[in-house]
């Protein structure tokens, strides 16, 4: 694989990603992120250490393939749905799967990685208890939208074969699933991050659940891995690590990736390595997933464009000095495993040229406490504010983050995303869309700790009905609702220019 990057491409970056090629050659630091040296990153060992196990768990994986398919179509017996429950690491990369898998290659796979209640009742109504798999997916088996589904699904069908769960070992969730004798307990590697999960267990089995081409990815992901390993000046992941470093470094950290429509859900689990992994700090690469490519006047001059193969409009991009790259892509699922690999060295490789830690998310934890905080106090008085008042804030250099709490099934969704585009042409300003609550475990942590240069506009749909949680003193809507007021509360504190704005405004701008 050759990365498309000519200084032509370039433009303006090429002399600043040349010198972070180099000096990743002087850092040695390929030859030290695969020797699993954490002084790359930190002195400090701690969480670097102990989440390297991304860079020799495909081995792992391609060994123990014929057990996983045994033990796999042992628990998926008489299944038509495999439903899995599970929060940003543990959730995006079977999305990304459950986008690509062939119709009738298996059961039908589901992911269900929100707190909208109006979501949740349809998932009820369209599956059939009896003959769907519940995977619950988390790494510390605490997580609170996960246990509040699993104790949702549970009550509805208590029958321990048709549950399985995804987790570390000594978890409280697999003590659980012991407990009520689920149908399988996976326990993943220990030493891998979430965001860095996509090629273990929790990427890879509701991969082999659903029928999925899991030794494709596995295949591709062991072709690129010898010339990952080479020296930064022939190596891609390096290369495009020195371009989302020089990108930071010379104002253009707005990292536009454009991905194919077929695989649009492989750009959110782009979309959270990149963002939870280096936005701290105060600085970090800002990825833009999800908008389609315009003309290049509605763009800045703080743009950087990474392509999955070929796009139209990426030549006139170039063209007018905005730098571009390209990452050769097939377009097949099972090409996806490289890309994962690569991403992710790129990733580690990025955060070494930045000075930041890139295993750790030390902002994430703030919106989650002011979440237990709502729902054991109330909720607290905030005010909306007019959508034309929130964009006066907007600048020069700054993104616009559409913060949606919203059904992901509702023709609201894709409203939102014209209303995005229509904002990005009118504001010549990068723009992103989060659904509440999965980008509290994506970009949350950019929002927080990254740079200062957000406005964020929140919207949260009305629940006409509401789900309960079983051993809860609240439902699912009053659940979402404290995590939209957690969130905001948050970024109040974190002085970052933040609102509510009525979601019928917002689909007014994009109308």
């Amino acid at each position: 694989m050759i990365l498309d990057d000519t200084p032509e491409r370039l433009g303006p970056l090429a002399s600043p990603v040349s010198a972070a090629v180099s000096e990743l050659t002087e850092l040695n630091a390929v030859s030290r992120a695969w020797s699993a040296d954490h002084t790359l990153w930190r002195d400090d060992p701690t969480e670097v250490a102990d989440r390297l196990g991304w860079l020799t768990v495909v081995p792992d994986m391609v060994t123990g393939l014929d057990a996983l398919r045994r033990i796999a179509s042992r628990v998926a017996a008489g299944v038509d749905h495999v439903l899995v429950m599970g929060m940003g690491g543990s959730s995006l990369f079977p999305e990304v799967l459950a986008q690509g898998v062939a119709p009738g290659a298996g059961p039908a796979l589901h992911v269900l990685d929100t707190t909208d209640p109006a979501a949740i009742a349809r998932l009820a109504a369209d599956l059939p208890p009896e003959r769907t798999l519940h995977v619950a997916a988390s790494k510390s088996g605490s997580t609170l939208e996960t246990r509040s589904h699993l104790a949702w699904a549970w009550e509805r069908h208590p029958d321990p074969a048709r549950f399985a769960v995804i987790t570390d070992p000594g978890s409280e969730l697999g003590a659980l699933a012991r407990e009520r004798a689920f149908a399988a307990v996976w326990e993943n590697r220990p030493d891998i991050g979430g965001r860095y999960s996509a090629l273990s267990l929790f990427g890879l089995v509701p991969g082999v659940l659903a029928g999925a081409d899991v030794p494709g990815l596995l295949t591709s992901a062991s072709a690129i891995t010898e010339r990952l390993r080479t020296a930064p000046t022939a190596n891609p992941a390096a290369r495009l690590a020195a371009i989302m470093a020089a990108g930071v470094r010379h104002g253009r950290d707005k990292l536009t990736v454009v991905v194919p429509e077929e695989h649009l859900a492989f750009g959110l689990w782009l979309e959270q390595l990149l963002a939870e992994s280096t936005g701290k700090d105060g600085t970090g690469i800002v990825p833009v997933v999800g908008e389609p490519v315009g003309s290049p006047d509605v763009y800045g001059d703080d743009r950087v464009f990474v392509s999955l193969g070929a796009n139209d409009g990426l030549p006139a991009l170039a063209a007018a000095g905005h730098p571009v790259a390209v990452l050769p892509f097939e377009g097949e699922v099972a090409d996806l495993g490289g890309q994962v690999l690569l991403w992710e060295l790129a990733t580690a490789l990025a955060g070494a040229l930045l000075g930041i830690q890139p295993f750790d998310q030390p902002d994430v934890a703030a919106a989650k406490a002011a979440t237990e905080t709502v729902l054991e106090e109330g909720r607290p008085d905030l005010p909306t504010t007019s959508l034309d008042a929130l964009l006066d804030q907007v600048e020069h250099g700054d993104y616009l983050a559409i913060q949606a709490f919203v059904d992901p099934g509702s023709p609201a969704v894709a409203q939102i995303e014209a209303a995005r585009v229509a904002l990005r042409d009118r504001l010549k300003v990068a723009t992103t869309v989060g659904l509440g609550p999965r980008f509290l475990h994506s970009t949350g942590q950019l929002h927080k700790g990254g740079p200062p240069t957000g406005v964020f506009l929140q919207v949260v749909g009305d629940d006409p009905v509401d789900v309960p949680i079983p051993g809860a003193p609240y439902g699912f809507s009053t659940l979402k609702n404290a995590q939209a007021d957690g969130d905001l509360v948050t970024l109040a504190d974190r002085k970052r220019r933040a609102g509510r704005v009525p979601l019928a405004e917002l689909l007014d701008a994009g109308a």
